[in-house]
């Protein structure tokens, strides 16, 4: 059985995403945390525009740049920071089990801003998933550990507003062109680092070096573009559960990379996050069905999902662009 590209293209993101935790690990020991931030969103940023024009991304309206300066300073600048800041002390794939809780903070602040619903589903998943946090965040054992999970829950925090400040700007845009203006934005807000990151790279090792440059070129280049690839062919459902297959794939890829593992507890609180974060995005059934609807309808051409002109079926046969469906936005870099 041939498996289709767009299946490729989502183990691939998955793998991409995972494969970051580790490698700010040894990014960090030549860079440091300020050095990294801007380093990983400055070689990002070059590769996305060479790329973008090919990638048919579009230049942003006048009116949706406060909401591209909001994604940008929180899913990216300080999304960055913090992440790194928290794996000074957090185990690799002990911080990839925080970030999973981001959409957490996305639902809550579209509940409060936006008037979206929360039903019991939801509000379980939230207790659930919080729950399973504050127990990693204490399951170190000592004060650094304790201190460094909280400020990657402030990580994750920052990249539930990203979620939430994108939810408006994929209305106009694709996932792609939204993590493409956030990722610029985010770097001009770091540029005020740039003396650590060129003392990072005149003075980091040949691991530190090439870890940066991993960063910014797989994790978040590639990463986006083979998301948005794969998103614009697959059902919500499909992608939003290969997203949960990211906090494992971290922990297997640190205990080879680096040798760590995690403490008992930790994974414990990781089972309970992803648990929590899995009751909140659980659809209804016919809500699946329509996704597999508009997924076959882009899979046959009724829908061409590619480029900024796109064609769309007869009005009775109308689906929703992919960037138009409720459904996980683009995620902050991991």
């Amino acid at each position: 059985m041939k498996i289709p590209k767009a299946i490729w293209a989502l183990a691939l993101t998955v793998f991409a995403w995972a494969s970051a935790f580790p490698a700010i690990r040894v990014g960090l020991g030549g860079f440091g945390v300020a050095g990294l931030s801007l380093a990983r969103l400055v070689v990002a940023s070059v590769a996305l525009a060479i790329a973008a024009p090919f990638l048919g991304v579009r230049t942003p309206r006048r009116r949706d740049l406060p909401m591209i300066v909001l994604c940008g300073a929180s899913g990216m600048s300080a999304y960055q920071i913090l992440l790194n800041w928290g794996e000074v002390h957090v185990p690799a794939g002990t911080a990839s089990l925080l970030i999973a809780v981001a959409p957490v903070f996305s639902v809550l602040l579209a509940a409060a801003f936006l008037g979206e619903r929360i039903t019991w589903l939801k509000a379980v998943g939230s207790v659930v998933a919080i729950v399973g946090a504050a127990v990693i965040a204490v399951a170190g054992g000592h004060a650094e550990y304790t201190a460094s999970a909280w400020v990657v829950l402030a990580a994750a925090v920052v990249q539930g507003v990203y979620h939430f400040a994108t939810k408006p700007l994929l209305v106009r845009y694709t996932g792609l062109e939204v993590a493409c203006y956030a990722m610029w934005a985010g770097t001009l807000f770091l540029l005020p680092l740039l003396p650590w990151m060129v003392h990072g790279f005149a003075t980091a090792s040949a691991a530190s070096l090439a870890s940066t440059v991993f960063l910014g070129l797989f994790p978040s280049a590639v990463g986006f573009v083979v998301w948005g690839y794969a998103v614009a062919r697959l059902s919500i459902a499909s992608s939003t559960a290969a997203l949960y297959l990211v906090p494992p794939v971290a922990l297997i890829v640190a205990y080879v990379w680096l040798g760590e593992v995690p403490s008992p507890l930790a994974l414990v609180g990781g089972v309970l996050g992803i648990t929590g974060v899995a009751l909140i995005n659980r659809r209804p059934r016919r809500a699946v069905r329509d996704d597999a609807t508009d997924a076959l309808a882009a899979e046959s051409g009724m829908v061409h999902t590619e480029g900024p002109d796109r064609k769309e079926p007869p009005s009775h046969h109308r689906t929703a662009r992919p960037a138009e469906r409720p459904g996980p936005a683009a995620p902050g870099l991991k």
